[in-house]
């Protein structure tokens, strides 16, 4: 499908590259699409402003909203790359599906992207660290109060210049092991990014600041007893023999970052698990001097690593609170791939031409 441009007539003032954040300012246009019973059509690149919706729109009674979040990098040699664009827009389907939302064209989504990003290209700040962060979604719009799958829908693309997630440098957060609420169950909402699990993880977040804590770790929905995710994020342990992560089993995001480090992992000859995890096993062979690094990976940190574990009290120091060897090089790689500093052998980058 072509995609309508339809410019802004006064461009906004561009944000200092250091005096970027996350997710505060968006560049001057988006992407919007619509859907009815004539199914997804005329794409639109737009000026960045509000929707217009009805008291009424499903989304605000019913909740089908799904999201994806990646980014474009400006490179050493002032190129823009993409990384692995092609796997959200798979996974925006695999949510739309769950959720009876319209699957959308993957390789039109694209192929609209890249125009949208051609357009913005001076949007995308080249300091150290920073990058272009992306955001489709889409939502019931459909003005209707009833509980089925909406007839109408939006779809958009919104982008936002972003400064380093580590502001203050790359520092070990501290997590809180959530044993009372769930974020999902197999059977549910947790392989998607769906709006609605998010709303489900505010309140354990908020419990987790208030005793001083940065993330929540997950356990299973039904024994208590599986670690499953970290707040935004996918978990990996780094034990004495393997690097493990929690197997992908409904209830888990199937994140792109962690299926990239799983792959680079082994890439690297490293001994990588996706396997059933107890929070029992990180603890006892943690007092065995067996847990050598933790670290959580997602789109906005790519990796983070994990200082301390606290389960009801019972707190665990992961390599003295520092960062560990194994993190650090997962995420130079990977960064490296991102920004074009080094080779990439897994043709994960898309240029923006």
């Amino acid at each position: 499908m072509s995609v309508e441009i339809q410019k802004r007539a006064i461009l906004k003032e561009k944000p200092d590259d250091a005096s970027l954040s996350f997710g505060k300012v968006f560049t001057d246009h988006m992407i919007v699409m619509e859907h009815d019973e004539e199914g997804w059509h005329e794409p639109k690149i737009v000026p960045y402003g509000p929707f217009s919706l009805e008291p009424s729109a499903m989304v605000l009674h019913y909740g089908q909203a799904v999201f994806e979040g990646l980014k474009a990098y400006r490179t050493p040699t002032g190129k823009i790359n993409l990384f692995r664009p092609e796997a959200n827009f798979k996974r925006i389907n695999l949510s739309c599906e769950r959720l009876c939302i319209p699957k959308i064209d993957e390789a039109a989504a694209l192929s609209g992207l890249l125009d949208l990003i051609h357009l913005e290209q001076d949007w995308v700040p080249s300091a150290p660290d920073t990058s272009l962060y992306i955001r489709p979604f889409i939502f019931a719009n459909d003005p209707y109060i009833g509980v089925k799958a909406s007839t109408k829908y939006i779809y958009s693309v919104i982008l936002s210049p972003v400064g380093p997630y580590y502001a203050e440098g790359m520092k070990p957060v501290k997590i809180y092991v959530e044993d009372e609420y769930v974020r999902a169950v197999r059977g549910g909402l947790g392989f998607t990014k769906a709006a609605a699990n998010y709303a489900a993880s505010l309140l354990a977040g908020e419990i987790a600041h208030q005793k001083g804590y940065s993330q929540v770790l997950w356990l299973d929905g039904v024994s208590h007893e599986n670690v499953e995710e970290v707040g935004s994020m996918n978990i990996f342990f780094k034990f004495r023999d393997e690097l493990v992560t929690p197997a992908l089993n409904g209830s888990i995001l199937g994140g792109i970052t962690r299926d990239s480090i799983l792959k680079l992992a082994k890439h690297m000859g490293i001994t990588v698990s996706e396997r059933t995890l107890p929070i029992a096993e990180v603890f006892e062979r943690s007092a065995k001097g067996e847990l050598e690094e933790v670290f959580g990976s997602g789109t906005a940190a790519v990796v983070s690593p994990v200082s301390e574990l606290n389960k009801n009290g019972e707190i665990i120091t992961v390599n003295h609170g520092e960062m560990g060897p194994l993190t650090a090089q997962l995420y130079k790689t990977l960064t490296d791939i991102q920004w074009g500093k080094a080779e990439d052998p897994f043709g994960w980058i898309q240029e923006v031409k």
